[in-house]
């Protein structure tokens, strides 16, 4: 017997583990194991379902009780707590309600009353679709195969001649109360069926057990694949007709366009975060003969759609001969003719009660020769946008090698994308933290002030780049924050900041990872002590090389960032206190911190007709968690006051105005409150955070 491709897609069913689970947590395995495979179901799409015989928490008595994927959330990462949970008996009496097509939307207002046990999970708009199904567990999910099938122009005579009567066809529907009875209907008038294909949009399954449901799907699924494997022999989307770049210049590229591009998407303080995708997948797309008509289609499937937008922005490169500056050129009339098109759209489309247009701008843009970017309001839904778009891009390369690819009908496109369910679903949403959509740079981000400023801008919504010299620490604190924060927001780059090319091409890492920059937050430092006579050339040069030179590098690279952006943006420099007043033993040391005092004042004077502030802020004896603190200069601070290590930070502590020990926390505060529109009437201005020195008070 031959061994099974190492694609196909195989049960990972595991009786043992089955055989310890309660009828809930078996829907929740079969729910991870289907979401955890994206070639089974996109992130966030799909839904599964149970029937489950429960106690009445009311009457003592037996009840079905539908468990149901609830609104939102992942099946990959679904826990029991993101099921509905509904008594079928009141759904089936919902049907008394149902007044028809016109009166759809307000049969999803009755579900809360069928809740039961008081779950307050809400039920999602898919509930009907498996509550009328008359099988104890359902799968409804997206997979790429299936989608291609179902969104061919034959679809209906493929999903007979590949599954030989097995799966059920419905035509496009909007998913709905109306859509839930068709389902029902088919399903029990075919009692052989093991499934039904929706008309562009996806597959529904089905089992009397949650193991039988799961590998009908899955064996659904594989059989859908390897037919097309099988049939769809001819050269994707008519051929290559474009060379595809080396990976090198794609990045170049990307890291040159993206901070324009950003820049005029971002209009208004709408931030936006870009993520960029170069698979497989995407350059044998944005290099071939139908790129155009096929993209021009639009998606099929609904939830590629409300991720991707009607369709994408083609931008105008010839990778034969990529030009950049006059890709650049071309991005003002590109963005108006599409939201133009996009205002057509909505107002061909709008109905009476239609929600207002929402932002014009395209979420997609593909790139001839060097691949896709998609903009969000957050880096996730950035990413996420783009795997939906290579689902998209898979269905278009399956249906349309086996027959001719059809994308969802404008009406019904708009119909969905304005839903007013959709909408409410949006207004719905948590406000947005206070730096959502901005990318912040922090240098020196594997020590203690770098990684507690990451965690603060983080914490309010920011896309975060650390940076340092030290692999070993950046690695340890890149995972810290990831572990927090995700790994969608968090990137690294080992750099010196003395070395101008590393400097610049730390700043094109972030560009890729993020599209742009908003905040820099200069921390990169050493420290150093000795006594003026003994002041060697060699320590005097490292001193002004880190604190002086490397501020000045990064923050140039930077500047001319934000520039090009043209949306402004927030530089912090952390200096010290020793920035405006000299200790004794340490002249390098001082002298190269009162020059980035003097640098700030002088970008935040050239920066401020564009909107780009820069202040300072000023610490003094943070020792918790500073690296500077480990090495020598504890020993020279400790030896210079006369004291034992052990004792310097109380040493410090008393020596404050205000008796209190400094933390990188608090450095943390002062550089967000910089970095943030708490302070977007400041610039040039320093902030001490010492507990009180009164030789720093600023003149």
């Amino acid at each position: 017997m031959n061994a099974p491709h190492p694609d196909s897609i195989l049960s990972r069913w595991d009786d043992q583990e089955a055989a310890t689970l309660s009828e809930p947590e078996l829907l929740l395995y079969r729910s991870n194991l289907l979401g955890e495979d994206l070639r089974i179901t996109n992130f966030g799409g799909g839904n599964t379902s149970a029937k489950i015989q429960m106690e009445d928490p009311l009457t003592g008595a037996r009840a079905e009780v539908l468990w149901v994927k609830g609104s939102g959330g992942d099946l990959g990462s679904i826990k029991l707590d993101g099921f509905s949970t509904l008594y079928m008996d009141k759904l089936n009496a919902l049907k008394n309600r149902y007044r028809g097509l016109e009166h759809e939307d307000e049969m999803v207002g009755f579900l809360p009353h069928c809740t039961f046990n008081l779950n307050p999970r809400a039920a999602s708009i898919d509930t009907p679709l498996h509550a009328y199904i008359p099988h104890a567990h359902v799968d409804h999910m997206h997979p790429d195969a299936l989608i291609a099938i179902a969104a061919s122009k034959n679809s209906k005579q493929l999903t007979e001649s590949i599954f030989g009567g097995e799966l059920g066809w419905l035509a496009w529907q909007r998913p709905g109360y109306d859509l839930g009875l068709k389902l029902e209907q088919v399903a029990r008038n075919n009692p052989k069926l093991v499934g039904i294909v929706l008309e562009g949009h996806g597959l529904f399954t089905w089992g009397d057990t949650a193991k039988s449901c799961y590998e009908t799907t899955v064996r659904i699924i594989q059989k859908a694949s390897a037919w097309l494997a099988s049939n769809n022999t001819a050269p994707a989307f008519g051929g290559q007709v474009l060379p595809t770049l080396p990976e090198a210049d794609r990045r170049e590229i990307v890291a040159k366009l993206t901070p324009a591009l950003r820049g005029k998407i971002s209009q208004g303080g709408s931030y936006k975060v870009g993520h960029f995708n170069d698979s497989k997948e995407v350059l044998e797309f944005v290099t071939s003969k139908d790129l155009r008509p096929l993209a021009a289609l639009g998606t099929s499937c609904p939830d590629h759609f409300l991720r991707t937008k009607i369709r994408p922005l083609i931008l105008e490169l010839d990778p034969s001969a990529p030009d950049v500056d006059a890709l650049i050129a071309t991005l003002d009339d590109a963005l108006e003719a599409y939201r133009q098109d996009y205002a057509a759209y909505y107002n061909r489309c709008k109905r009476a009660n239609s929600p207002a247009m929402r932002d014009a701008n395209a979420v997609v843009y593909l790139i001839p020769g060097v691949g896709m970017l998609t903009f969000a309001k957050d880096k996730a839904t950035a990413r996420i946008a783009g795997e939906f778009y290579v689902n998209a891009i898979n269905v278009m390369r399956g249906a349309a090698g086996v027959d001719t690819y059809v994308g969802l009908p404008e009406q019904e496109a708009f119909d969905i994308e304005y839903w007013l369910l959709e909408e409410a679903k949006l207004q719905r949403m948590p406000k947005p933290k206070s730096l959502a959509g901005r990318v912040a740079l922090v240098t020196g981000g594997a020590g203690g002030i770098g990684r507690a400023v990451a965690s603060q801008l983080l914490s309010e919504g920011a896309c975060v780049v650390l940076s340092d010299v030290d692999q070993n620490a950046l690695t340890e604190a890149k995972q810290e924050l990831v572990a927090k924060f995700g790994k969608d927001v968090v990137s690294s780059v080992q750099v010196d900041v003395t070395n101008e090319t590393a400097v610049i091409e730390s700043l094109k890492s972030a560009m890729v990872d993020f599209g742009g920059l908003d905040i820099l937050v200069s921390n990169a430092g050493i420290a150093s002590a000795a006594p003026f006579e003994e002041t060697t050339l060699a320590l005097w040069e490292k001193n002004l090389s880190v604190l002086a030179t490397g501020y000045f590098l990064v923050s140039r690279s930077a500047y001319q960032i934000m520039l090009q952006q043209g949306i402004g943006g927030n530089m912090v420099f952390v200096a010290s206190k020793n920035g405006l007043v000299a200790s004794g033993g340490a002249s390098a040391y001082c002298t190269a911190k009162a020059a980035e005092v003097h640098l700030a004042r002088c970008l935040a004077l050239e920066g401020a007709p564009h909107q780009i502030r820069v202040n300072v802020v000023n610490p003094d004896a943070v020792i918790r968690g500073s690296r500077i603190w480990n090495g020598k200069w504890k020993e020279e601070r400790a030896e210079a006051n006369k004291i034992s290590e052990d004792n310097l930070e109380e040493f410090y502590r008393q020596r404050s105005m205000l008796k209190r020990s400094v933390f990188p926390e608090d450095i943390a505060e002062a550089v967000y409150f910089f970095a943030s529109d708490k302070s977007n009437k400041s610039t040039g201005n320093i902030l001490n955070v010492d507990a009180g020195n009164a030789g720093a008070f600023t003149r």
